[in-house]
C-alpha cells in the first residue's frame, strides 16, 4: 500500500477559488515565512507567521500556512489547532479537511482521518481525488470492500494512476478477491515490467487462483529481491508442493525455519508436505510442535492421526482422532468419524465401531461404504441375518464384487450355525443361496453335503462332497469324511477275491515321472502359445493356452493371456470371461483386475471399470497405471475432483517424462 502524499494547503485554497486581501506588512512577513519554509528553516517561518498574525489576526491564509509548517515539523496537534482556526474563520471551505485528514492519517488515527475526508466529500463532492484519500484510509481500517469501491470510483476518472492501481490490486488480495487482483497485476506488469515491484502479492494471488507455474515465476522474483520475505518463501513452497515438486518445496521451508525458527504457524503445512513425501517421523514431529502451540486447532490432531494410521499405530490414531472430534464439538467431521469407526473395526473393537458407524449413518443414511462396513461388523460379531439384509440392499443399488462375496460368506456362516443346531432345512437353504452366488468357499458345498447326509439324501450328499473335494483337494477333512461316508453306505464284499478287482499300487517314482511329463508338456504348450501370440496367430495361440490349462487349470497368468487374445480380437465378451476366470482362481491377481477394468471401460461401463481399478489399488497401492485409468474413468463421468486427485497420485508413481508432461497438461485443463 502506497503512502498518500500530503496535500498542500495552498492547493486547497486555489481549488476553493478563495481570494485574500492581506495587509502589505503582513504579506511581506508571510512571503518571508514561505521562503524560510522552502529552506526548511521552520523556526524562522514560525516567527514570521507569528509576527504576521499580530498584524492580521484573522487572516485565513496565514493560519493555513502556520498549520502547514507545524505539519512539516511533525507538530500535528498544533497543526490541527491552526486548521481548527481556519475552519472557524472559513467554515465553507471543505478542502481544509483534506489536510486535516492527512495529518490524522500520518498519526495513524484512521477513523478520524476518514471522518475528515467524509467532510470533504460532503462539502466538495467534485473533488475526485478525495476518493483516493478515502480508499487509502479504508484499506488501513481493513475495510477492503469500501477501499475497492472508492479506488474504482477514483480510477473511473484517473484510470492511469499507477499508485491507485497498485493499491486496488493489494485491496483485492486482502479482500480475498484473487481473480480480480490477478487481473490488475497482469495489467500493471504488462504496462511496465521494469517498474513492477509487488511480486510477492502477485505471486500469492496467482497461487490462490491455482496458476501455480506463473505464481512460481513471480514468487521466485520476490525472494530474489528480498530473501527475507518469509511469506513469499511460504507461498513458493506451497506452489512447488501443488505441482509435485516436493523437494523444492522442502527447500523453501528450510529457508523459512532458518529465518524464523519460531514460526510455528507454518508447521502444519510443513507437516503435510513431509507426510506426503513419506517422511512420517518428521511429519509427526512437526505436527506435535504445531499442536503444542495451537492446541485448539483440530486439524493438527486429525492429520497426525492420519500418519499414525498409515504406520499401523491404531491406538495413537484413535487418540488423536477423538481429540480432533472433541474440538469440533457440534460440527463434527463425519468423514473423520467414519475413519475412527474403521480404526476400531480394524482393532476388532466392534461395539465402538458400530457406535461410530451409527453416527455416520445418522448424518449420511445412504452412505454406501459406511453401510457396507457396518454390515461387516455385524458379520464379524455373528449377526449374520442382519448383515445379509444389508448386503442384499447394497447389491440392489449396484453390483459390487466385495459385497457379493461377503453376502455369500454370510450365507455360509449362517448355514453353518443352522447345521450345528441341526436345523438342516435352513442350513441347506443358506448354503444353497451361497452356491447360487457362485461362492468360492468350498465349505458351502461341504456343509451342504453334511446337511444332506444327516437327512439321508445320499446321492445329493455324494454330489456335494465331490464338489467340495474338487474345489479344495488339499483339505483332508473333506476327503476323510467322504471316505467314511462311502464306507458307511456301500456294502463291502468279503471272502474269495480271485477273479475280482486287483489292487493297483502306483509307486512314488512313477507318480513323479508322470508329474514331470505333465510339466514338460505344459511348458511346451505355453511356449507354442507365446510364439503364435507374437506371430499374431491368435486363434492358434488360444488353443495352445487352453490345452495348457487342461494340465494346470488354475494358472491365472495363462487365463489372462487368453483374455488378452480375445481383447486383441475385439471380442470383449470373451476377454471379460477369461479375465474373470483369472481373478476367480486368484482373487488377488492385480493384472487380472486391471485388464478386466480396461475392457469394462472400453464398453463404457464406467462403474464396473472403477470398481476394478479400485480393487487393483486396494491390493497394490503402488500400481501406478490403475490411478491413471481410474482418473480417466472419473473424467468420463464428469467427476473432476476425483479425476484430478487420481491424475496427481499417478504422477507420484510415474517415471516417464513424456507421460508426466501429458498428465500435467491434463491436470491444468481440468483445473481451469
Amino acid at each position: 500500500m502506497k503512502k498518500k502524499l500530503l496535500i498542500s494547503a495552498i492547493l486547497s485554497f486555489i481549488l476553493s477559488g478563495s481570494v485574500y486581501a492581506m495587509p502589505p506588512a503582513a504579506n511581506y512577513l508571510y512571503q518571508q515565512a514561505c521562503s524560510a519554509e522552502y529552506k526548511e528553516d521552520y523556526s524562522t517561518a514560525l516567527a514570521k507567521l507569528t509576527e504576521a498574525l499580530a498584524i492580521a489576526p484573522d487572516d485565513v491564509m496565514i493560519y493555513t500556512k502556520l498549520a502547514g509548517v507545524y505539519s512539516e515539523m511533525g507538530e500535528y496537534e498544533k497543526a490541527l489547532d491552526a486548521y481548527a482556526k481556519v475552519a472557524k474563520l472559513k467554515p465553507a471551505d471543505g478542502y481544509i479537511y483534506v489536510s486535516v485528514g492527512s495529518i490524522y492519517e500520518n498519526q495513524g488515527k484512521y477513523k478520524e482521518a476518514l471522518e475528515s475526508y467524509n467532510k470533504v466529500m460532503e462539502m466538495c463532492p467534485e473533488y475526485i481525488y478525495n476518493y483516493l484519500n478515502i480508499a487509502n484510509v479504508n484499506y488501513q481500517l481493513r475495510d477492503y470492500k469500501s477501499a475497492i469501491e472508492n479506488y474504482n470510483k477514483f480510477l473511473a476518472v484517473y484510470s492511469q494512476h499507477k499508485d491507485a492501481r497498485e493499491n486496488l490490486a493489494a485491496s483485492y488480495v486482502s479482500a480475498g478477491e484473487y481473480a480480480n487482483a490477478v487481473t490488475e497485476y497482469d495489467n500493471l506488469y504488462a504496462k511496465n515490467p521494469s517498474a513492477f515491484k509487488d511480486y510477492a502479492n502477485y505471486g500469492f494471488a496467482l497461487y490462490e487462483t491455482k496458476k501455480y507455474d506463473k505464481a512460481i515465476e513471480f514468487l521466485e522474483k520476490a525472494v530474489d529481491i528480498d530473501s527475507e520475505n518469509v511469506a513469499a518463501h511460504i507461498d513458493l513452497a506451497q506452489c512447488y508442493k501443488e505441482l509435485g515438486k516436493n523437494d523444492l518445496a522442502l527447500g523453501q521451508y528450510d529457508v523459512v525455519f532458518r529465518q524464523e525458527p519460531e514460526l510455528h504457524a507454518v508447521r502444519f503445512d510443513y507437516g503435510n508436505l513431509l507426510a506426503e513425501m513419506g517422511k512420517d517421523d518428521a511429519a509427526i514431529a512437526n505436527y506435535k510442535i504445531y499442536i503444542s502451540k495451537y492446541p485448539e486447532d483440530y486439524r493438527g490432531y486429525q492429520n497426525i492421526g492420519i500418519v499414525y494410521k498409515r504406520l499401523g499405530k491404531l491406538d495413537e490414531t484413535i487418540q488423536n482422532y477423538q481429540k480432533a472430534l472433541s474440538l469440533q464439538k457440534d460440527n463434527r467431521d463425519i468423514e473423520l468419524v467414519e475413519d475412527l469407526a474403521e480404526c476400531y473395526h480394524i482393532k476388532k473393537d466392534y461395539s465402538k465401531a458400530i457406535k461410530y458407524y451409527d453416527e455416520v449413518l445418522a448424518a449420511k443414511p445412504t452412505d454406501y461404504n459406511a453401510r457396507f462396513n457396518r454390515a461387516l461388523v455385524l458379520h464379524a460379531t455373528g449377526n449374520y441375518n442382519d448383515a445379509i439384509t444389508v448386503y442384499n440392499a447394497l447389491l440392489q443399488e449396484k453390483d459390487n464384487l466385495n459385497v457379493h462375496n461377503n453376502l455369500a460368506a454370510a450365507y455360509v456362516a449362517e448355514g453353518d450355525k443352522y447345521l450345528k443346531s441341526k436345523n438342516y432345512s435352513l442350513a441347506t437353504e443358506m448354503f444353497g443361496k451361497a452356491i447360487e452366488l457362485d461362492t468360492q468357499d468350498s465349505y458351502a458345498y461341504f456343509g451342504m453335503a453334511k446337511a444332506y447326509r444327516a437327512c439321508n439324501v445320499n446321492d445329493k450328499a455324494t454330489e456335494f462332497y465331490e464338489k467340495a473335494i474338487a474345489m479344495a483337494p488339499d483339505k483332508t477333512q473333506y476327503s476323510t469324511e467322504f471316505a467314511e461316508f462311502i464306507s458307511s453306505t456301500t456294502p463291502v464284499s468279503v471272502g474269495n477275491t480271485e477273479g475280482g478287482l486287483q489292487d493297483i499300487t502306483l509307486s512314488m517314482d512313477s507318480y513323479k515321472a508322470g508329474e514331470e511329463a505333465d510339466d514338460v508338456q505344459y511348458k511346451d504348450l505355453i511356449s507354442k502359445g507365446d510364439e503364435n501370440y507374437n506371430s499374431k496367430n491368435y486363434d492358434v495361440a488360444i488353443k495352445n493356452y487352453q490345452d495348457a490349462l487342461k494340465i494346470k487349470p488354475s494358472d491365472e497368468v495363462t487365463l489372462l493371456k487368453i483374455g488378452n487374445m480375445y481383447k486383441l480380437k475385439d471380442d470383449n465378451r470373451g476377454a471379460i470371461s477369461f479375465y474373470k476366470k483369472s481373478i476367480v482362481v486368484n482373487p488377488n491377481y492385480t493384472d487380472g483386475w486391471f485388464n478386466l477394468g480396461l475392457v469394462y471401460a472400453n464398453e463404457k461401463n464406467n462403474n464396473k471399470a472403477k470398481e476394478c481399478f479400485h480393487r487393483v489399488i486396494t491390493l497394490n497401492p503402488n500400481y501406478g497405471y490403475a490411478y491413471y485409468a481410474l482418473a480417466m474413468a472419473y473424467e468420463k463421468d464428469g467427476n473432476k475432483p476425483e479425476a484430478l486427485n487420481n491424475y496427481k497420485i499417478f504422477l507420484t508413481h510415474n517415471s516417464d517424462e513424456a507421460t508426466f508432461k501429458s498428465v500435467q497438461e491434463k491436470i491444468k485443463e481440468l483445473e481451469q
